[in-house]
């Protein structure tokens, strides 16, 4: 009996150590699983912090490539509108000068215009005088001519009386008093 129960001690014994090792097999078993399963939540955790800088960088890019592109496009359009602001400038510049060329223009055409009207009246009016002079000359020379006329005409009455008187037998004393008058 006491073999036996050796025996009975020994098996539950070895069913205890047997059933222990089972136990510690099996908490082997768990933590190999837990540390593998704590490795494969590292390493999926690494994996996702890396997918998670190489998002952020790319989405870090694409904004820096957004920012870079709006950037060029502002300053494009900026550039656009300096330059159709600097060409606007330009082109009223240019009507601008091409509008006091314009107005010098005819500002010199009205003083030509001006200077050959002016020259044009000098001229009539030294005609008007040289005409005048003449006509006034003319007119001297007629005046002059009448009256040479007249005082032939005087004259020729004179005579006319003359010879009247002497016709008449009137004293030649009166005939010399009369002949005497000069006729002017």
């Amino acid at each position: 009996m006491k073999e036996e129960k050796e025996r009975e001690v020994a098996r539950l014994r070895e069913m205890q150590e047997k059933a222990a090792d089972r136990q510690s097999e099996i908490d082997a078993l768990r933590a190999k699983r837990a540390f593998e399963e704590g490795e494969r939540q590292a390493r999926a955790k690494e994996i996702a912090e890396r997918e998670r800088r190489v998002q952020q960088a790319a989405d870090l890019e694409n904004a820096r490539r957004r920012q870079f592109l709006e950037r060029e496009s502002m300053l494009a359009t900026q550039a656009k509108v300096e330059r159709d602001d600097f060409l606007r400038i330009i082109e009223r510049q240019k009507a601008e000068e091409q509008k006091e060329r314009e107005l010098e223009e005819e500002k010199k055409r009205q003083l030509r215009n001006h200077a050959d009207v002016v020259r044009a009246q000098i001229s009539k009016n030294q005609q008007l005088t040289e005409q005048q002079r003449l006509d006034y000359l003319e007119e001297g020379k007629k005046v002059r001519q009448k009256l040479e006329e007249d005082r032939q005409k005087l004259e020729a009455i004179k005579q006319q009386k003359l010879n009247n008187i002497a016709e008449l037998g009137i004293e030649k004393k009166y005939q010399y008093e009369l002949a005497k008058k000069k006729i002017v």
